[in-house]
């Protein structure tokens, strides 16, 4: 398997064609995996928020006195989320509008000029599957589409790379119902393969390498028509919410 790196040095703008942008570099081939860094999916929707702009509710500018956080940031995570998940340490947690647990809603004020921050794209599966069909359209290439965040993880430090969108691509390979290397029957493996691919791909793009695409190349995947959806554990299920 191959992680292949894309630079981009031109910062991405929303008049920008993000698709001949990738297919100019010559480098996809059928049956590859794209990995998309979320921020510059953002910046071509246009979403991206000019803090100055921004009026603050008495909630944001009370729960930010509270943290310390900015309180136009704050109202920016409200406006974007369902409802608040935990606070603590400076951080919220929160569910998002499309339905992601995540800290601050996904809002970012990195690799953006000052007084800006920007937005989680609006919905990030159909943003996968606008680029593969256009990629599909443009180079003639069958390929499957994953837009990455970085996030962080319970009861671990550090964060790694989520997918936070697919298309073309099953995004968890269940092993249920095969036998391990005794004869067992495994009743409840299930590899996060499209968060696998995400946090592997973050191995060659980094945050200052100008490099927010990668392709992976040579990893055997099942194609099919899915949803973020489908890694989002539900409520019920969930022992930390």
């Amino acid at each position: 398997m191959e992680i292949l790196p894309i630079h981009i040095k031109k910062e991405i703008v929303p008049s920008d064609d993000l698709c001949d942008i990738i297919t100019r570099s010559e480098m996809l081939d059928d049956g590859d995996i794209l990995v998309i860094a979320q921020k510059i999916i953002s910046k071509q929707e246009g979403r991206m928020i000019d803090l100055s702009t921004v009026t603050p509710s008495l909630l944001a500018i009370g729960i930010g006195s509270q943290y310390h956080k900015d309180p136009k940031i704050i109202e920016l995570i409200l406006s974007e989320s369902k409802r608040i998940v935990r606070m603590g340490n400076g951080v919220l947690i929160v569910e998002t509008r499309s339905g992601l647990i995540c800290a601050n809603a996904g809002i970012d004020e990195s690799n953006i000029k000052e007084g800006h921050a920007t937005l989680l794209p609006v919905n990030s599966d159909v943003s996968a599957q606008r680029i593969r069909n256009k990629i599909s359209e443009q180079s003639g290439k069958n390929v499957a589409v994953i837009i990455s965040d970085t996030l962080g993880r319970p009861f671990r430090l550090g964060q790694t790379n989520h997918a936070i969108g697919i298309a073309g691509i099953a995004p968890i390979l269940d092993y249920a119902g095969t036998l391990d290397s005794f004869d067992k029957v495994l009743r409840v493996t299930a590899i996060a393969i499209a968060d696998e691919l995400s946090a592997a791909s973050e191995l060659v793009m980094g945050k200052s390498l100008k490099c927010p695409v990668a392709i992976i190349r040579g990893y055997n995947f099942k194609s099919k028509d899915c949803s973020i959806d489908e890694m989002i554990r539900p409520e019920h299920e969930d022992l930390f919410r």
